[in-house]
C-alpha cells in the first residue's frame, strides 16, 4: 500500500470514528434527558421511572389542595379517577392552578409513594387540557364514565 494510500485510510477511519463516537454521545444525553408522562394507574401499578425525574398528570382532586400558613409548602391529589397520588410541592403556583383542573406536575416518588414536584404547571385556558392528562382520564373506569339515559316519554 502507497503512503498516500494509508494516509487516507486513516483519515477514512478517524471520521467514520469521530462519527461514531459523536453518535453514541448524542444518543446517551437524549436517553438520560427524557421525561416520561405516567397516570395515576400507571404509577398504582409501579410502571414509573425509578429514581429518575418524569411527569405525572391528572385533575386536582376536590378538597385536597392544602397550604402551610408559615412557607410555600403545599400538598394535594393528583386522579385519573381510577387511582390517586398524593403529590408535595414547595413553591409558587401557577396562577390558573386550583381544585378540579387538570395539571402535569414534574418530579419523582418517594419510596412513602408521595410525588415529590419541582414544577407543577397548570392547564392555560378553559378550553384547554395536556393530551396526556386527557389521554388518561379517557381510560377512567367504564361506571363512571356511564351517562344518565333519557326516559322516552
Amino acid at each position: 500500500m502507497t503512503p498516500k494510500r494509508k494516509k487516507r485510510l486513516m483519515v477514512t477511519l478517524l471520521i467514520v470514528l469521530g462519527v461514531a463516537a459523536a453518535t453514541a454521545l448524542m444518543t446517551s444525553a437524549f436517553r438520560e434527558n427524557i421525561l416520561y408522562y405516567k397516570s395515576p394507574s400507571d404509577i398504582a401499578e409501579g410502571n414509573f421511572p425509578q429514581q429518575r425525574s418524569f411527569r405525572i398528570g391528572g385533575m386536582v382532586k376536590e378538597g385536597t389542595f392544602h397550604k402551610a400558613d408559615d412557607s410555600l409548602k403545599v400538598d394535594f391529589v393528583i386522579t385519573d379517577y381510577a387511582k390517586e397520588v398524593p403529590v408535595h410541592y414547595e413553591g409558587i403556583l401557577p396562577d390558573l392552578f386550583r381544585e378540579g383542573q387538570g395539571v402535569i406536575a414534574i418530579g419523582r416518588m418517594r419510596p412513602d409513594g408521595t410525588f415529590v414536584a419541582e414544577e407543577v404547571l397548570a392547564k392555560h385556558d378553559e378550553n384547554y387540557m395536556p393530551p396526556e392528562v386527557a389521554a388518561s382520564l379517557k381510560k377512567k373506569p367504564a361506571a363512571d364514565t356511564a351517562a344518565p339515559q333519557e326516559s322516552s316519554q
